[in-house]
């Protein structure tokens, strides 16, 4: 049966009002619980189009009755109610309430995100994603926030993996190729971390099989599987994630992306995915990025590395004119480079970044007469950064460690040149998103522009 909630209403602040009359309800019983969110779903929902009209309307909504002690009094209840909620509700108004509280709830306490994998959520977000809601874009987006949430803070189950169809995949990349001309789409970052965190659950699924898992049990990686049997129609992406890893600072979102660039160019059906030139703002990128990590990092930086040299050796990079080979080998020389004061930059040489380094090295096309980077590289690196660090710092971390790297959400990579910004170091330059262009600046499409002529991030000022 229904539960109907009448009210009239003059203006907005008497609906804010009610709300709050509503979850400041007293509750002694599950039944008395039941009503009280019944009329909470009820009322919000009644009033949706008219109070509740952009996103932050919504989250005010949500924390009405997170933040209410009709919640912080019953929260294992009221949870286990919302979930549950997911599974039966069908109208789009009350989904979107419903899933926008597990988003806020779910961010402060893991725990609600772990009970929806319990309770069998994710088959259930996968198809409603799946359904799409063209009459209301912001549910949508809030449908992808949720799942990317849930999926991010633990292993998903083997069998709701199995569930998922290849058209589900299709059609979350047909969401991004058709906003393509639209870099500030809010779609775009939703869809494309949905796809990046499910790539890494399938990983995971591959590389260390859970308890329920057989291990005869073959799982294919679908994200894969799509780039690699219509990764023609679905360029954009790729243009994306390179936008993407050249601004984000979570540590964690770039390890996502870094994961799916190595499958990419590990495999060899895509190891063509790319433009060309979308290769080489990718080397600009990695050049940079590897330069600016702190001393800290040195987990990420291995990270890179690993992906570096199927870069080289697999991709279009491979071929003549061979791009920015000078700068790859005085950075790769640079960093496990010894002696004439070259550990003010990257610090003592741990020998993983030996093994690595040396790795790309060996490229082919790098395979030519290098020599040891000298002080005056130092200088210029010095210069770049304005790093001015104590040597005889060391990495403890091991190979396994390395290879097995996860950052927790929220945890933001360190950067050299801001470091020594805020220490008061007038020679550090502040970086910004711009050091590198995708697309030679706002556009997206890194393919259709020329081979980017800017400023090597080795040459020394007045040099050509």
């Amino acid at each position: 049966m229904e539960f109907e909630v009448s009210y009239q209403l003059d203006d907005e602040q008497q609906f804010w009002d009610e709300l709050d009359d509503i979850v400041s309800a007293q509750c002694a019983t599950h039944g008395l619980l039941d009503d009280a969110l019944r009329s909470y779903l009820s009322f919000t929902t009644k009033y949706k189009g008219e109070y509740l009209q952009n996103d932050y309307d919504i989250a005010r909504c949500c924390f009405k009755l997170l933040e209410s002690g009709l919640f912080s009094s019953h929260k294992d209840y009221v949870r286990r109610q919302i979930v549950f909620s997911v599974l039966e509700e069908d109208s789009p108004d009350t989904l979107h309430l419903i899933v926008a509280l597990l988003v806020f709830d779910g961010r402060e306490n893991e725990a609600t995100f772990e009970l929806m994998n319990e309770e069998g959520i994710f088959p259930r977000l996968v198809e409603l994603i799946y359904q799409g809601t063209d009459d209301d874009a912001g549910l949508h987006r809030m449908l992808l926030e949720l799942l990317y949430e849930m999926s991010r803070i633990q292993r998903l189950r083997i069998q709701d993996l199995l569930l998922i169809e290849d058209d589900f995949f299709q059609y979350l990349f047909g969401i991004i190729e058709g906003l393509s001309d639209d870099v500030n789409d809010p779609y775009h970052y939703p869809t494309i971390r949905v796809l990046l965190i499910l790539n890494e659950q399938y990983m995971v699924a591959a590389h260390d099989p859970g308890p329920d898992q057989s291990p005869m049990m073959n799982l294919t990686n679908k994200v894969i599987k799509a780039l690699s049997t219509h990764g023609s129609a679905f360029k954009t992406f790729g243009e994306n994630i390179i936008l993407l890893l050249n601004r984000e600072s979570e540590t964690s979102l770039q390890l996502l992306i870094l994961k799916l660039l190595y499958l990419l160019f590990t495999t060899p059906s895509t190891y063509e995915y790319f433009y060309t030139n979308d290769l080489r703002v990718l080397v600009d990128v990695m050049i940079r990025n590897l330069l600016d990590l702190p001393l800290s990092a040195s987990a990420l930086r291995h990270t890179y590395l690993r992906v570096l040299y199927p870069l080289l050796a697999h991709t279009q990079l491979k071929n003549p004119p061979h791009y920015k080979k000078d700068e790859l080998l005085r950075l790769l020389n640079m960093m496990t480079a010894t002696g004439g004061g070259m550990e003010v930059h990257f610090g003592a040489v741990d020998e993983t970044t030996k093994r690595l380094v040396g790795r790309c090295i060996r490229v082919p096309w790098l395979q030519e007469e290098t020599q040891r980077a000298t002080s005056e590289e130092c200088a210029v690196a010095r210069k770049l950064l304005g790093v001015e660090m104590p040597g005889g710092m060391t990495s403890n971390l091991s190979v396994v460690e390395v290879t097995t790297q996860k950052e927790r959400p929220g945890v933001l990579t360190g950067n050299r040149r801001r470091e020594e910004q805020e220490n008061g170091n007038p020679r550090a330059e502040p970086r910004t998103n711009e050091d590198v262009s995708v697309s030679g600046g706002e556009s997206l499409s890194a393919s259709t522009v020329p081979a980017l002529q800017e400023r090597s991030p080795f040459e020394v000022e007045g040099e050509a």
